[in-house]
């Protein structure tokens, strides 16, 4: 399958300054793949180390890191030489060998003509000490599951894609249909390859549910790895806790909602553990609004997946509710799959978007917009609707008290403008970088 990120691999080997490079994401989103089809079609050797499993790997860095000697030392473990620029070297897991994490900085200081990508648990990564990551001397790239569109090139409808892509988004009104049933399958699968693979080769969504429950159980299991014992309950009642809470109207994270009498301070550790490991992602709320956006950000806050199929699997979507010819689907727990959907989506933006919702209790008019974002210095509203309901009483009142230039509505409605506001439907979320920059423009010229 076709990875975005494999741009910006190729992008980071054009470099002349570049830097050893992390791959960050959470486990089985697809790291492992991405490094070893990188090295694959764009070098001529690739030497690739696994820290979790090899332990002569380890050992090899104990007592030396010199780059010139752990040159010298894979070639002998390998059998392989190694020539600058022409040999792509992956550390994988590397956070099970601190001293090959330190050895970034002296491969970037001493060595920097020799081409190192790593990969690794992104809590075993955070949580080494400030003296031993070598700040500064390595870029970073997050890995997140397959979007909507990877999807669908993954899944055999490269068309679409393509078209997604070209920009004449009008012109989806025709096929909208298919598109919306292609959107409805990703609710059920996701974005995490193993899925996505599996339906690929067998189109069997029982095995592919499957494969979700064991995803989740072995993130489960990895709870125990790295925090101790008395935190493990705790990140258990969030982690179980996200889905219901999502299914509420109003999705802000409540810990009395878990534990009668919980809080905040009881739970800090194990939040902020399932933030690092990449499991959840934590949406501050924003009370006014003004650049940039995280200086205006409150205690509040909203709890999302790392990916729409896990979450659909831990709410219970069953293969009947895809086989509905109403888009029910989409209204799944009060459409926390939307969403999330839609979360996922500006999460992967090639901008990086900073990403908040916006609400206020106390101006006339309470509201609460599900999205707001900071995309190449603009503000940006976004409304997220379950279906082709188009009431956005929210929006109106964001609207009217901070004029903003456009606004976002997404649903399943086709696409359209109605002066500062567009439509966009769900299955073009992907493509919202392109659709405020063209915006924008326009906005300039009148």
């Amino acid at each position: 399958m076709q990875r975005n990120a494999m741009n910006n691999l190729t992008l980071w080997k054009s470099k002349t300054d570049k830097m050893p490079l992390i791959i960050e994401g959470a486990r089985q989103v697809g790291k492992t793949w991405l490094m070893q089809e990188f090295g694959r079609t764009q070098y001529q050797n690739t030497v690739y180390l696994n820290f979790e499993i090899n332990i002569k790997a380890r050992e090899l860095f104990r007592n030396n890191i010199d780059p010139k000697y752990i040159i010298s030392e894979l070639e002998l473990m390998t059998g392989s030489k190694i020539n600058p620029e022409k040999t792509l070297i992956i550390f994988d897991e590397i956070q099970e060998c601190n001293r090959a994490l330190v050895s970034l900085k002296y491969f970037c200081e001493q060595a920097p003509n020799y081409d190192i990508i790593s990969a690794g648990s992104l809590l075993g990564i955070a949580m080494h000490s400030s003296n031993s990551f070598p700040v500064g001397k390595v870029e970073t790239l997050h890995l997140y599951p397959l979007t909507f569109s990877e999807f669908l090139d993954a899944i055999g409808e490269s068309r679409y894609k393509i078209g997604l892509e070209k920009g004449d988004y009008s012109a989806f009104n025709i096929i909208e249909n298919e598109l919306i049933t292609k959107l409805k399958l990703y609710y059920f699968i996701g974005g995490m390859p193993k899925a996505v693979l599996s339906y690929v080769q067998k189109h069997d969504l029982n095995e592919v549910r499957t494969i979700q429950e064991n995803i989740i159980g072995n993130y489960e299991k990895d709870f125990s790895k790295h925090i101790k014992a008395s935190s493990i309950p705790k990140v258990g009642m969030i982690w179980n806790n996200i889905p219901l809470q999502l299914a509420k109207e109003k999705k802000q994270w409540i810990y009395r909602n878990m534990r009668e009498g919980a809080r905040a301070s009881q739970y800090e550790d194990a939040l902020y553990w399932l933030e690092k490991v990449g499991l959840i992602y934590k949406i501050s709320k924003l009370e006014n609004i003004g650049l940039p956006l995280a200086g205006y950000q409150q205690d509040a806050f909203k709890l999302y997946m790392v990916d729409v199929g896990l979450l659909s699997a831990k709410t219970g979507l069953t293969i009947q509710n895809l086989a509905d010819s109403n888009p029910e689907i989409f209204n799944h727990f009060k459409g926390a799959l939307t969403e999330q959907y839609v979360l996922q989506e500006l999460k992967a933006l090639e901008t990086k978007p900073q990403i908040f919702y916006w609400g206020n209790d106390r101006k006339k008019g309470i509201a609460e917009v599900d999205f707001v974002i900071q995309n190449e210095g603009n503000i940006i509203p976004i409304e997220a609707k379950a279906s082709t309901n188009l009431r956005a009483k929210s929006l109106k009142v964001y609207t009217e008290y901070y004029k903003p230039k456009i606004t976002i509505r997404t649903s399943l409605a086709r696409y359209g403008q109605y002066e500062i506001l567009y439509d966009v439907p769900l299955y073009l979320i992907g493509q919202l970088s392109n659709i405020i920059r063209t915006s924008l423009k326009k906005t300039m010229k009148v």
